[in-house]
């Protein structure tokens, strides 16, 4: 793990380029003048993106991308467009591919066409051009590039205008092997063969006695896993869940209060705002537990008729207790609702005593995107105060199934609940990987923002210092095929960075995360000292 790659972004690494750059475009191929100082700006430097190749501290192979008009080819052929012989959108020009003469032996130039092509996909990029050497024309064909319009330059320093589309790439041979990246995200979840298999079956009706067996068996399964009484399937996210709960909560006559201690309970409060809902809210700082014997004094003093909280806040990493929320609901005679959206499937649920809580299926549930889930302890009516889709009790009456629904969705979410016939390894096995990455990171000098004893074993928040840092190391661990996340607004506002450990992850693929993680902290020392 010696070589990593990374964009461009120190003092140290810019000489570095311009070095190579002369070495192999004045020395190698004559295609600049030679000068005293052996080192060449691009002409475009500051426009360009440089995708290098890092060798410790040391510069062994270097890309660019570069997406603004006119590019370096406009100016040679004319605008490229007259004789690209596909549309495109979203074109960028890739130049200055260079790897140091000692280094190459194949592994430093897959590396840098993997971030390339990683870059370029997150870009949103549909085609790439480039003026590809003459001397290299293999080499290009064999990542799928095709040539295009006429041969520039002279006989010294001859370049073919080629171009490339992401369907090229994937059909080439290095397009082949191109690895999804490793999944360190909060959703969408990382899908089993099994569960992709069970969604690619034929679909059938939703009114079919099928539909009516597969459907009862999930929502048995749903049951069984939170000690749940009933459960309704709902065809939406989360946020369709919750608006379901916040319609529930409208047709009761008493005040209620929200906890928010992240973005997702601030999110609870939106809910609550469109719906009209009387209320208050007891806020704490994000990342920090709720006092719950003054939430407890708060109820008693106001006489709320019902507290909504998330579980898990999956912005901050914090798993509030679901015991202290549960004593106080007992405890004050107060309807308990819940954003159960992360935590279900991820930690030990035990929803008796519950008014209603909230899942999805695409978190660590493990099946696509696009199913939700509203958990009730008592029957449902349904309530022509309510928008239809959002009427718990139609569901109720319809034994599940009032309008349109997917089989393929609910034949994946079945295949997925499989997994959860010994509940304890897979909450042991996520609790592992949140134990062995947190303990390398914070012995990193990481600062992982939930306290021990409060956090949510399935994802942690970790904040930076020194400006973008968290952007910036989420954007080259994804060149480097690990994806985290970081770019949701609430994170880049606060400069946060989030793993996620709910994805089956190998130990290997561990090891590397937390080598390369640990190989950008030493980057980032190096630069804050220097």
């Amino acid at each position: 793990m010696s070589l990593f790659f990374k964009i461009a972004d120190h003092p140290a690494e810019f000489v570095q380029i311009e070095k190579l750059n002369y070495q192999t475009f004045v020395e190698e191929i004559p295609q600049h003048g030679e000068n005293a100082t052996q080192q060449l700006r691009d002409r475009f430097h500051n426009e360009n993106t440089y995708i290098i190749a890092l060798k410790k501290d040391q510069v062994i192979g270097m890309i660019c991308v570069r997406h603004k008009r006119p590019f370096s080819l406009d100016q040679k052929i004319g605008e490229v467009e007259e004789h690209l012989p596909v549309q495109a959108e979203n074109l960028c020009e890739i130049r200055l591919l260079a790897v140091d003469p000692d280094h190459r032996n194949g592994r430093v130039f897959v590396g840098l066409t993997q971030s390339l092509i990683r870059y370029c996909l997150k870009m949103g990029y549909d085609a790439a051009i480039i003026s590809g050497t003459t001397r290299q024309q293999k080499l290009y064909k064999h990542l799928g590039f095709q040539p295009f319009a006429h041969l520039i330059g002279d006989a010294k320093a001859a370049f073919q205008p080629m171009y490339l589309t992401k369907a090229i790439f994937e059909a080439s041979d290095i397009g082949k092997i191109l690895k999804e990246p490793v999944n360190f995200m909060p959703g969408p979840a990382t899908i089993a063969d099994e569960v992709q298999l069970a969604f690619t079956s034929s679909p059938y009706s939703h009114r079919s006695k099928e539909f009516d067996h597969i459907l009862t068996h999930v929502q048995k399964q749903l049951t069984t896993l939170t000690n749940a009484n009933f459960v309704q399937v709902l065809h939406g996210t989360g946020t369709l869940a919750n608006d379901v709960v916040a319609g529930q909560l409208s047709l009761l006559n008493g005040k209620g209060l929200i906890l928010n201690n992240g973005e997702f309970g601030k999110r609870l409060m939106d809910h609550a705002k469109r719906w009209q809902l009387d209320f208050d809210q007891y806020q704490v700082e994000w990342g920090e537990p709720f006092p719950f014997d003054q939430v407890s004094q708060l109820v008693h003093e106001n006489q709320y008729e019902w507290v909504w909280a998330v579980h898990c806040e999956t912005s901050t990493g914090v798993l509030n207790s679901l015991e202290r929320l549960k004593e106080i609901s007992q405890k004050h005679n107060v309807k308990l609702c819940l954003d159960c959206v992360s935590s279900l499937g991820a930690v030990p649920l035990n929803l008796e005593g519950v008014t209603f809580a909230s899942g999805v299926s695409g978190k660590t549930l493990g099946s696509y995107t696009g199913l939700s889930f509203v958990f009730h302890q008592e029957e449902v009516e349904s309530s022509f105060c309510l928008p239809r889709y959002l009427d718990l009790g139609s569901y109720v009456a319809a034994n599940g199934v009032p309008y349109t629904q997917s089989s393929n969705l609910v034949e994946a979410l079945a295949q997925a609940l499989k997994k959860y016939e010994q509940p304890n390894e897979v909450y042991d096995r996520i609790k592992y990987r949140y134990e062995k990455i947190r303990k390398a990171i914070e012995d990193m000098g990481g600062s992982v923002l939930a306290p021990w004893e409060h956090a949510a074993p399935l994802i942690m928040t970790i904040a930076f210092s020194k400006e973008e840092e968290a952007r910036t190391i989420g954007d080259n661990l994804f060149l480097n095929g690990y994806q985290l996340h970081y770019e949701s607004t609430y994170l880049q506002k606060r400069n946060w960075l989030q793993i996620s450990c709910m994805n089956q992850i190998s130990e290997k693929d561990m090891n590397k995360l937390l080598t390369i993680f640990s190989r950008y902290k030493d980057n980032y020392a190096s630069e804050v000292s220097n």
